[in-house]
């Protein structure tokens, strides 16, 4: 599995492919990646893992898993931010930020097409300040925002993501971006329309649930996870039981049910992106740098929080980008020291 442990496993709290948010809550988002050595508590966003233990390490962030965890680090070796740049992809060099495009990757259901942002993230200030954002990638910003902007009070007081909605933030189209030769979502080209139908469904741009199924599964439909998570979103097997013959690796019914798990809890925290993505790599708010990587040195290394997380996802894989490519994005890298002997 590519992208950090089964990519939040976005569907602890899918009952099938059709639930509401009625199921889904705050608790059950933020019950993610855990730390072994910490001791749970019923608030904690923080689940012990299963017996046998084991992480699948990924490049770079994770999903959410109801019974284990997974989080992604980079292969590399490096513990350093790189100093290149890369130049966004051409539709974001734009001189009008923030100009919106309309999508045309129509999905064949009822939802309508998702209209993306070209330029920079369509916010110049917060409770965290200003966002930071540069149309060029780098290893700590790129077009929505810098990473510290992201991961305001980490290392301050706990995390106080800035809120950021969907439509505020820049991302490509995923049937452009599987165009470019050399896009990671080439993987991904058997499903691009059903990424497309189901996250059109439920407002989002298709890019970002792919990159979920990139983090997870790298859009392999076979994977199943080390607690039996299945598929390109790597679902719970508790969440098969509306499955086509049983069958929860069925492209469809994944996707469907993936991407209707993310929506609802976007939407019981009130559209709040950060926050959704924070927690499908077990985040919570008031995270701290010491919560974070408080497993670094304990047997189960990869249940640290990967801090580069946001920063990888929004401007690496929605910008149709490997974050773990040159240069590689983050600043922190906490989940190297799992690979070192």
């Amino acid at each position: 599995m590519k992208l950090s442990a089964p990519f939040v496993l976005i569907l602890a709290a899918l009952g099938v492919a059709e639930a509401t948010s009625g199921h889904l809550n705050h608790n059950k988002m933020a019950r993610h990646h855990a730390v072994a050595a910490r001791n749970a508590h019923d608030d904690s966003p923080i689940v012990r893992r299963s017996a046998s233990g084991r992480c699948k390490v990924r490049p770079s962030s994770t999903l959410v898993s109801s019974s284990t965890t997974h989080h992604s680090s980079s292969t590399h070796s490096s513990t350093h931010a790189a100093e290149t740049t890369a130049a966004a992809p051409a539709a974001l060099n734009n001189k009008n930020n923030n100009k919106s495009s309309s999508n045309s990757n129509s999905g064949s259901g009822s939802g309508k097409s998702v209209s993306t942002n070209s330029g920079l993230i369509k916010i110049t200030s917060s409770s965290c300040g200003s966002p930071g954002a540069n149309k060029d990638i780098s290893a700590t910003d790129g077009p929505n925002g810098n990473i510290d902007w992201m991961n305001c009070g980490i290392q301050d007081g706990g995390w106080k993501p800035p809120f950021v909605k969907v439509s505020d933030i820049v991302a490509v189209d995923l049937h452009e971006a599987v165009k470019d030769p050399n896009s990671p979502f080439k993987a991904c080209s058997d499903y691009i329309d059903l990424f497309v139908q189901y996250a059109n469904e439920h407002g989002i741009p298709p890019i970002l649930i792919a990159s979920i199924a990139m983090q997870e599964s790298s859009c392999n439909r076979n994977e199943v996870g080390g607690a039996g998570e299945q598929g390109l979103m790597q679902i719970t097997k508790d969440k098969c039981g509306g499955a086509p013959g049983g069958d929860c690796k069925d492209p469809n019914y994944n996707i469907k049910t993936g991407t209707a798990f993310f929506a609802d809890t976007l939407n019981s925290n009130g559209g709040s992106l950060l926050l959704t993505l924070g927690m499908y790599n077990g985040w919570k708010k008031d995270l701290t740098f010491d919560e974070a990587t408080a497993a670094a040195h304990t047997d189960c290394c990869p249940c640290q929080n990967n801090l580069d997380y946001l920063h990888q996802t929004l401007n690496g894989w929605v910008m149709n980008k490997d974050p773990t490519s040159n240069p590689r994005l983050g600043k922190f890298f906490n989940l190297d020291v799992c690979h070192r002997g």
